[in-house]
């Protein structure tokens, strides 16, 4: 592509000396005709003198105008004379494919057919960040074939074809939501081909943050909303007809610790909540043991199932089973379905948790109970060669009816007739915090249930590509 010319306004040009010896010469002549206005008897010497320095001068300024600029310019545009140091043009191509394929944000060259063909927008080039988040090729990609949000194909098309840069948001498909802010601007460099290149910038932790903050005040107000409103009655009666009353005073007294406790359940809950959906779409990086994860679960319920006369029974293989993960989170996930699955046991009965390891994906997230309604409540994406490893813990409890099952990951969801309270107690996030563990580890989550008969539930996750016999280590949280 030619290039266009521009010199320093400082640095002298290709015809400055022409115009110096031009400048010399008009004030030869203006010199000689002051003397021969001067000096009358030397006039017609002085006069000719200057005649033929002027025509001199104008023959040598047609000379040099005709001869040094047009050599000058091709050889500046031909790239015949490049400075002194300057790299050459095919390092100056290799460097631009480089910074190209280092941009982190997805970058696509898009070339455009008829208006009408859709077919026709073609991927010209896709930078790295580009192939591995839309799996395109390189080049020659169907646009359409990859990205199929009407908005973005629409900026892609105004930009093509009326030349207009725009803006607009994308979600990325897959079982973690990601938020894009897609921009799409024109080059203008061949009317006879259109050309646009379309950006994509990760806006998901911006929308995350909005969300949780929205999310936070929305259910803390309304949670929060019934135990302070018991708190205030209790205080009221306190102050008034039961201020004497020592046995009414301890009982309401009992009321209100209570229900403090749930208050700091469930701000506890709802942070922690939070800070994990804040980090779904970041992998975690540590290794984790499920069979050594899942006896230190047993041992820190044990207080508890031996309250409710309880037993919990852990069945790990002999192998370890591990899987990359974030070792505090896989243990919230175990912890929080034991703690489920104790809370609906009643005395005597018994929980099972068992480890189940080097499963294909039809098999971790298939049935195990015969006659026991099904459902799987996060599906991880499907990938070529995947193994998994899978934690089962099932209570023999009352069980759930179908219908329950679709919203048991809902936030403050509560089975109708098993209401946390009581000697329930709880905040309804429990399955919710496991959903999004789950999810921010690329595994999948799955309940059975059956009513009389109890439920299970199955967390899945896919194991490591090279398992360590060293500890689990936990490994930095993003």
């Amino acid at each position: 592509m030619p290039l266009d010319h521009s010199p320093s306004p400082v640095a002298p040009t290709e015809s400055s000396p022409l115009w110096t010896s031009g400048a010399a010469a008009i004030l030869a002549v203006v010199i000689m005709l002051i003397l021969a206005a001067v000096r009358p008897d030397m006039a017609l010497w002085l006069l000719g003198g200057a005649a033929v320095v002027g025509a001199a001068a104008w023959a040598g300024m047609q000379h040099k105008t005709g001869s040094v600029n047009p050599a000058f310019a091709s050889s500046n545009l031909a790239g015949e004379a490049a400075p002194v140091g300057s790299p050459p043009r095919s390092l100056d191509a290799a460097l631009l494919d480089s910074v190209f394929e280092a941009l982190n944000d997805p970058i696509l060259i898009v070339a455009g057919g008829e208006a009408d063909d859709l077919a026709g927008r073609r991927i010209v080039l896709a930078n790295a960040a580009a192939r591995d988040l839309l799996k395109v090729p390189r080049e020659g990609g169907l646009l359409v074939s990859f990205v199929r949000d009407p908005g973005v194909l629409e900026a892609v098309d105004e930009a093509l074809f009326g030349g207009v840069a725009s803006a607009t948001d994308y979600s990325a498909s897959g079982a973690r939501e990601r938020h894009w802010r897609a921009w799409v601007q024109p080059l203008k460099l061949d009317p006879a081909r259109p050309l646009a290149i379309l950006g994509l910038r990760d806006e998901t932790d911006v929308r995350r943050m909005e969300l949780m903050r929205v999310d936070f005040l929305a259910n803390a107000s309304h949670e929060l909303r019934t135990p302070l409103a018991s708190l205030s009655g209790f205080i009221e009666t306190l102050k008034g007809h039961a201020k004497e009353d020592p046995v009414a005073r301890d009982r309401f007294l009992d009321i209100m610790s209570a229900q403090a406790d749930r208050m700091s359940r469930l701000v506890a809950d709802l942070l922690s909540l939070s800070r994990i959906e804040l980090n779904e779409h970041i992998p975690p990086s540590g290794r984790v043991d499920l069979g050594r994860a899942a006896a230190d679960v047993v041992d820190a319920v044990s207080v508890l199932s031996r309250e409710k006369g309880v037993t919990v029974r852990l069945e790990a293989p002999a192998e370890r089973a591990t899987v990359d993960g974030d070792r505090d989170e896989i243990v919230q996930v175990i912890q929080n379905l034991t703690d489920n699955a104790i809370k609906y046991s009643g005395p005597g009965q018994t929980v099972e948790i068992v480890i189940e390891t080097d499963l294909a994906l039809d098999t971790a997230q298939g049935p195990r109970r015969e006659g026991a309604t099904r459902l799987s409540l996060v599906t991880p994406d499907r990938e070529a060669g995947v193994r998994y490893a899978a934690v089962r813990v099932r209570d023999h409890g009352p069980g759930m009816a179908r219908e329950h099952l679709p919203r048991l990951t809902e936030r403050f969801y509560r089975v109708e007739g098993q209401k946390s309270g009581g000697d329930r107690p709880g905040t309804g996030l429990g399955l919710a915090i496991v959903k999004h563990i789950v999810n921010r580890h690329r595994g999948g989550l799955a309940v059975e249930s059956a009513l009389g008969d109890g439920a299970s539930f199955c967390a899945y996750f896919p194991l490591a590509a090279r398992p360590e016999s060293s500890t689990d280590t936990a490994g930095p949280t993003p």
